[in-house]
């Protein structure tokens, strides 16, 4: 032991050849469904068995072959949305189904039941536009939405659910005979991987045998499809050939392969399908390893169909199957029925929770990289940024600045003060952000290893012991975060006693939680190792990150006595895990093709509940050219999560080490994130309270306009900004798609505007972020910038207003302390709606019960768009008192700016242009 502890642990141990990693082809439960499927075993449901309970209608559906009972619930849930649930009657152990991911319990609705014709049955919701129909032979369940069928459940036969046996050896050889299940040949038993299951030198023993599951899902009228991240791949989903399915499966895969559909560090199994009229959802709440299938079939324009006699034309609708397919656990599966994608947002959120609000800073620009040397260096890299003027908010501190990896201590030598240290990032408003991974170095005289060990807190091995594997320190036990006595001690650490050193501006990142393990199979851990409550990893690998993440957050709000919001990014994660904080797409290249696919990942992670994601700005490994790092900058100001961060032994890229010209185009990419706060923070808000993503693909903005559906190198930034990021080297055009044909857009550098519909090419040069506008928005921004967000507190704000083209616009602001949980409690905050019609601007109350002092004012007002020069302008305050107001209007552009106002931000008043 001691030997391994000692060896020198290295970034090689993380950057292994890709071979270690399985396809389709490697996974047991994989091979043993599609060769299930070529032989078709029908399900048929006994209806006569049908009970209705309080909450769900529970019916037994029958495998032909086996006649052994499977027992499905349907439960109809407030919102428009059925569950469908399906275990085994009587299993011999309870199977594993996932709890803490789904927020509360979600409050039922009575569904009435009606038969249908003859072996089957009818489920409506009150309403009665919503109804699940159920055939009995072969089982199938329809989902109908106005007497049209939406979705269809099992039409491919492609359910699947093997039971839990008794363990080979315990089994007597009469037993063994009969059991139909278990085929005799040795050799096709390891072929099929039930009882164990090798890869390369790993052997995967399974102490249950084979417990996968399987179901297929057909989407009628569909051929867009959006979800399942983590891949590092198109935004629309793409069909899956032989071999290919979408694999869900945490892993730490260093400088992942793109246009691949491997898992990486991050499952969320929720689709959505859209088409005009109608998007849907489908969550597959399952926490083990996970295979999608998507296959489309276009639609045909005319079929011939034989109808006695005649031969008569009939139009075929296209449609998109969806097969899930899990190594364990049950079938429990979430449809969303919509029908809007808004709707969509609303039901996910309403099962997995909303996007925390983030503190401000967190909004602000992050810079980080393995590693900061010292405390002289975080010194220095913080007045760099003063003496460039350039505007940051939180240093970062990656595993070196630790005690030898060991998570909550300092190294003495290169951080001998570190409170000290934080006192100077204090001074000037600003935060820090350190590791902290899952991994604990066997040391018995580190104290968290010690009372861990002590309370019987880490993952154990199959044989009972603590599981031990490789990661950074060397030697390590893995906390056993499934267990909620560990995540409440584990809260505990970061108390300000506990964690010596640290202050209350220090917030987390939790890396390496999928979980690392080098040296393990896939750099994982083994899935026969034992969590809480006795639970294989196997039936709960995808949860992991998300259970570290939940007692971090829980951690930093405890420490705070309840009152400040936590910051915690994490690399792995599962649904549900924006209740926590941040994500990001981890170990990207310096490469453009990594710059370019960023877009589509980060849109993935929006529309999935995420909204709080971004991409390591410049490529976390290797060096990144001026260019490229530039162009970076300009796409991440306007990404959600935007920080800077590189491995070990890469150059120094601070943004002022790469010339003078350079360091102006990164310090106006940053400072224009800066600018935007206020848009950034208001659309936190929605995404806090109404599940709105913050960045959005075109579709869910333009939801009828079919040639938005594949839209993925530019996106809109709520539904005011439409952003096209500049990815290729050297470009000196960039064709920007602009949507809608009612639409006008203007461009937010030259203000010049285009109607909608139309794809136009706009020049560029390396100061050029293609960034517009849309006609019929107002967009709130800072006119002055401060070192850190903590500075912009009091400086004035502006109004863009964009003008549609019937001459209107509307917007909105929201503002609070920016770290608090009072415009919770105590509803300590500022909500203002701004509209613009005829010729009148006005900013008034969005929410009543908000209140929140600000000293702030609008000072600027700039109107685009607008087409007639105004004779008089003029403030009128709520007590009615009326100003003139000094105007500039340019005619070749329709802008009119106003200047040097002082209207009060939470106060009602009116701007009117005659």
């Amino acid at each position: 032991m001691e030997a391994a502890g000692k060896e020198e642990i290295s970034v090689e141990d993380e950057a292994v050849d890709k071979n270690i990693f399985k396809d389709c082809s490697k996974i047991a439960f994989y091979r043993r469904q599609k060769q299930q499927l070529s032989t078709k075993s029908t399900y048929q449901a006994l209806l006569d068995s049908a009970t209705k309970g309080k909450d769900s209608t529970k019916f037994q559906i029958l495998n032909e072959a086996t006649k052994v009972p499977l027992l499905a619930e349907v439960y109809g849930i407030e919102g428009n949305i059925f569950r469908l649930k399906i275990n085994e009657e009587t299993p011999l152990k309870p199977r594993y189904e996932v709890p803490d991911v789904v927020t509360s319990k979600p409050r039922t609705v009575r569904l009435i039941s009606s038969s249908g014709d003859a072996g089957s049955l009818v489920l409506a919701d009150g309403k009665g536009d919503l109804k699940c129909h159920i055939t009995a032979n072969p089982f199938k369940v329809d989902l109908m939405s106005e007497e049209e069928v939406v979705m269809s459940i099992n039409s491919l036969g492609h359910l699947y659910f093997e039971h839990l046996q008794v363990p080979l050896k315990k089994r007597a050889t009469k037993e063994n005979k009969e059991d139909t299940s278990v085929d005799a040949s040795q050799e096709n038993q390891e072929d099929l991987g039930l009882w164990e299951e090798k890869f390369g030198k790993f052997v995967d023993v399974k102490v249950n045998g084979p417990a996968s599951i399987g179901l297929d899902f057909s989407l009628h009228g569909f051929e867009h499809l959006y979800g399942i991240p983590q891949h590092a791949e198109s935004h629309q989903l793409k069909n899956t050939g032989d071999g290919d399915a979408y694999r869900l499966y945490n892993l730490d895969v260093y400088g992942y392969k793109i246009h691949d559909k491997m898992g990486i560090y991050g499952s969320v199994p929720y689709l959505l399908a859209h088409k005009p009229g109608r998007t849907l959802g489908i969550f597959w709440l399952n926490a083990s390893e996970t295979l999608v299938e998507i296959n489309t079939e276009p639609a045909v324009k005319y079929t011939l169909t034989q109808m006695g006699p005649v031969a008569a034309k009939q139009k075929v609708r296209s449609r998109t199957d969806v097969h899930w397919m899990s190594e364990s656990g049950i079938i429990d599966v979430f449809l969303l029925t919509g029908p809007t994608p808004s709707d969509v947002f609303k039901q996910y959120s309403y099962l997995t929770g909303a996007q925390a609000m983030p503190p401000l800073f967190s909004l602000g620009y992050h810079q980080c990289r393995w590693n900061y040397e010292d405390e002289q260096d975080v010194k220095a890299v913080d007045a760099g940024f003063d003496e460039h003027d350039i505007p940051y908010d939180v240093m970062w501190l990656d595993i070196e600045h630790t005690e030898g990896k060991r998570y909550f201590t300092w190294d003495k030598k290169r951080f001998p003060n570190p409170k000290r240290m934080q006192e100077l990032l204090r001074n000037k408003k600003r935060k820090l952000v350190v590791i902290s991974d899952p991994h604990i170095k066997i040391d018995p005289d580190y104290s968290v290893y010690a009372e861990a060990k002590e309370q019987g807190f880490f993952v154990r091995n199959h044989e009972g012991g603590d599981f031990e594997g490789v990661c950074w320190p060397g030697l390590s036990s893995y906390l056993d975060f499934t267990n909620p006595k560990v995540r409440e001690w584990y809260s505990s650490l970061f108390t300000f006693s506990a964690y010596q050193g640290s202050t209350d501006i220090l917030y987390i990142w939790n890396d390496m939680n999928e979980p690392s393990v080098f040296r393990g199979p896939e750099l994982t851990m083994q899935k026969n190792a034992i969590h809480h409550g006795n639970w294989e990893h196997r039936e709960l690998h995808n949860i992991y990150g998300f259970y570290q993440q939940m007692a971090t957050a829980e951690g930093l709000i405890q420490r705070s006595k309840g009152k400040e919001r936590p910051f915690v990014l994490t690399r792995s994660f599962f649904a549900g895990s924006q209740k926590y904080g941040a994500v990001w797409t981890g170990d990207n290249t310096a490469e453009w093709s990594y710059l370019k696919i960023s877009i589509p990942m980060l849109l993935t992670l929006s529309i999935t509940g995420i909204p709080f994601c971004g991409a390591d700005v410049g490529g976390f490994i290797g060096n990144p050219e001026a260019e490229l790092l530039v162009r970076w900058y300009q796409a991440g100001a306007y990404q959600p999560f935007f920080r800077g961060h590189a491995t070990m032994n890469t150059k120094r890229r601070e943004p002022w080490l790469f010339g003078e010209e350079h360091t102006r185009l990164i310090r106006e990419a940053i400072r224009q994130r800066y600018t935007l706060l206020p848009y950034w923070y208001s659309l936190f808000y929605r995404a806090h309270v109404a599940a709105e993503p913050v960045m959005r693909p075109l579709w869910i903005e333009f939801p009828e306009e079919l040639n938005t559906f594949g839209v993925e190198d530019e996106y809109m930034l709520g539904s005011a900004l439409l952003v096209h990021p500049v990815t290729e080297p050297k470009a000196t055009t960039v064709s920007v798609f602009l949507p809608g044909s009612n639409e006008v857009w203007y461009d937010s550098k030259t203000d010049a505007h285009w109607e909608g519909a139309c794809t136009v090419k706009i020049p560029v040069t390396l100061d050029t972020i293609p960034v517009f506008q849309r006609g019929g928005s107002i967009v709130p921004i800072k006119t002055t910038i401060g070192k850190s967000t903590g500075y912009m507190t009091d400086s004035p704000y502006g109004l863009r207003v964009a003008l549609s083209t019937k001459g209107s616009a509307v917007g909105e602001l929201y503002l609070d302390d920016g770290h608090s949980f009072q415009y919770l409690h105590q509803k300590q905050f500022l909500h203002r709606k701004f509209s613009f019609l005829s010729g009148v601007l006005t900013n008034s109350c969005a929410d009543k019960r908000g209140h929140h002092p600000s000293k702030c004012v609008v000072e600027r007002v700039f109107v685009l768009g607008l087409k007639k020069q105004p004779s008089s302008v003029t403030t009128h305050s709520s007590d009615g008192k009326e100003e003139p107001v000094v105007f500039t209007y340019c005619t070749t552009m329709s802008t009119l700016s106003l200047e040097k106002l002082s209207l009060n931000i939470g106060a009602d008043w009116e701007v009117h242009i005659k």
